[in-house]
């Protein structure tokens, strides 16, 4: 009740969905629009082609630390993703294309815990939503070209060993499950994550910020809680950063070996 009364005085303010909609940088109410958000996706986009350029160009038949972290990375995804899910010669195929998803999301979450960009790039449901339907384009053609269109669709309308009657529940529910539940579940799973990270952080360190600086002396010792609950949700994030990378990189692989797969 205090918060709320504050809030309403022009002291705490809390945290709402506006965040993630600030206002037009460049070219306001136009396809493209540029706002706080996209300039936070530039810049993690840029940092990261930085780094991989340099390492490409500094690399050495005996690596230092730096290529050592960078080369870490790359078998992590290579190993523990693509040939753990794909086997090792389906994932030679499709390595290049998870290395990509899984540092580029990897690295747009980690803008949201970036002092003076405080705000993940994948916090709004567009590029979640990009990334989803890359895996499922990919997931589409690589099923189609192995299987023909009929047996692709045989293979994910059609389960065997169903009675055929029940194939006139199951087969518009895995039609909805190819086109729209996989995706959209991918691309809301990782954006959702992001949503709820980014407003944690924004309350824990509003509320600090109003304990101590507005607040009665005697609820000033209550901004020292909020402040440790901002620093321990600011490692949580860290950790849900690197996670939903993961697993978005996961699902990608499983939803591929899925399509590759001669019965499911």
């Amino acid at each position: 009740m205090l918060l709320a009364a504050s809030e309403g005085e022009g002291g705490f303010h809390a945290p709402s969905i506006d965040e993630f909609f600030p206002p037009a940088i460049l070219f306001e109410d136009t396809i493209f629009q540029i706002d706080r958000i996209w300039i936070v996706r530039i810049i993690a986009a840029v940092v990261l082609l930085t780094v991989f350029i340099i390492a490409a160009r500094r690399a050495k038949l005996v690596p230092g630390r730096f290529q050592g972290a960078i080369e870490m990375m790359l078998d992590f995804v290579r190993v523990q993703v693509a040939e753990q899910i794909l086997g090792k010669e389906q994932a030679k195929r499709f390595v290049p294309m998870l290395t990509v998803i899984f540092l580029s999301i990897l690295a747009f979450n980690l803008t949201g815990v970036i002092p003076f960009l405080n705000m993940a790039g994948t916090a709004r449901i567009g590029l979640p939503l990009v990334f989803a339907l890359w895996v499922f384009v990919v997931y589409w053609y690589v099923g189609i070209q192995k299987h023909g269109v009929g047996g692709y669709l045989k293979n994910n309308l059609f389960p065997p060993g169903i009675p055929w009657p029940i194939y006139f529940i199951v087969t518009p529910i895995e039609l909805l499950q190819i086109l729209i539940v996989r995706p959209v579940s991918l691309a809301l799973r990782l954006a959702s994550n992001m949503i709820a990270g980014h407003i944690m952080l924004v309350l824990c360190f509003s509320a600090t910020h109003f304990f101590f600086l507005e607040a009665s002396a005697a609820l000033k010792p209550i901004g020292a809680l909020t402040l440790a609950g901002g620093f321990a949700f600011t490692a949580f994030e860290l950790l849900v950063a690197a996670l939903q990378a993961y697993i978005f990189a996961l699902l990608a692989a499983v939803y591929i070996n899925l399509s590759l797969e001669e019965e499911h």
